[in-house]
């Protein structure tokens, strides 16, 4: 969850966000320190060397060949150096393994919907009321004052459960205004447009399981700040208690075996007696 005061990237949950958040950390960031720094001191001596008092006779020099290739050379090199991993890093994000599960991500004024097609299990999921909220009905649930169910403005009544360790696809959507369904430590953000269907997806470690928080991250109106992602990972086996907890149907689990129906007899001529109804369901 976001730090208090906090100014660095959140810690990455996924192979892929470890390697963004590196290259961001390890290379973007000493690029551009040096630059920055590069440039400051070379205003700074060129404002004190060529100040009117040290120059009186001002220069008539109007350009310098080897200072015009080096300042064309040296930012195409450093342009080329970012672009290289940054291209090989955007691949990777929207070109996913085959998916063990998928998610159909919905987003609403305010509130999003979660769809797992492959298990029949679907829900919406609303920002969870703070005690004391005058909106509050008989009956509500509404946050844990101790912060359990997670901090201010992005705790949610229903989370999105995925299984650690699977390559999980992500299909988002909207029914009615532009959304975007963003998940910091799962170096995840992506708009959900209404008529269009949007796709990213996340590997979560396997021994990172736990809840992460995210938010709408589009301006979508005057609630748009109370819509909230809570993704809980779990470990494959609890995935599998939860899914069966939603009355949702395990992928590949067999269904149930049949008996096949006998073929109909002539009907009597006379009335008989009535089955027994035990015996009817048992068969």
């Amino acid at each position: 969850m976001p730090t208090p005061g906090g100014i660095d990237i959140q810690p990455q949950v996924t192979h892929l966000g470890e390697r963004a958040a590196h290259f961001h950390n390890f290379w973007l960031m000493i690029v551009i320190t040096f630059i920055s720094i590069f440039v400051l001191v070379l205003l700074a001596w060129t404002m004190f060397r060529y100040r009117r008092g040290a120059n009186p006779t001002p220069s008539r020099n109007s350009h310098n060949t080897l200072i015009e290739v080096i300042w064309t050379v040296v930012p195409v090199a450093i342009l080329a150096a970012i672009a290289i991993p940054s291209i090989i890093l955007l691949r990777d994000q929207y070109t996913p393994p085959p998916a063990d599960v998928t998610v159909k991500i919905t987003g609403h004024q305010w509130y999003w919907t979660y769809e797992y097609p492959d298990y029949g299990v679907s829900f919406d999921s609303n920002i969870l009321k703070e005690k004391g909220d005058p909106t509050l009905k008989p009956g509500d649930r509404y946050r844990d004052p101790a912060g359990r169910d997670g901090p201010p403005l992005l705790a949610a009544d229903e989370r999105m459960v995925i299984p650690a360790g699977k390559v999980v696809k992500f299909i988002i959507t909207a029914d009615d205004v532009i959304h975007s369904f963003a998940v910091p430590a799962f170096w995840t953000k992506l708009d959900a447009n209404p008529g269009q269907l949007n796709e990213t997806w996340v590997k979560v470690d396997a021994d990172k399981t736990g809840v992460y928080f995210g938010q709408c991250s589009e301006l979508c109106g005057a609630r748009h700040g109370f819509m909230p992602i809570n993704v809980e990972v779990v470990t494959p086996d609890q995935f599998k208690q939860w899914v069966a907890s939603k009355g949702g149907t395990l992928a590949g689990a067999k269904p149930a075996a049949t008996t096949a129906a006998a073929p109909a007899q002539p009907q009597p001529a006379t009335p008989q007696p009535a089955t027994n109804q035990a015996a009817t369901a048992q068969n």
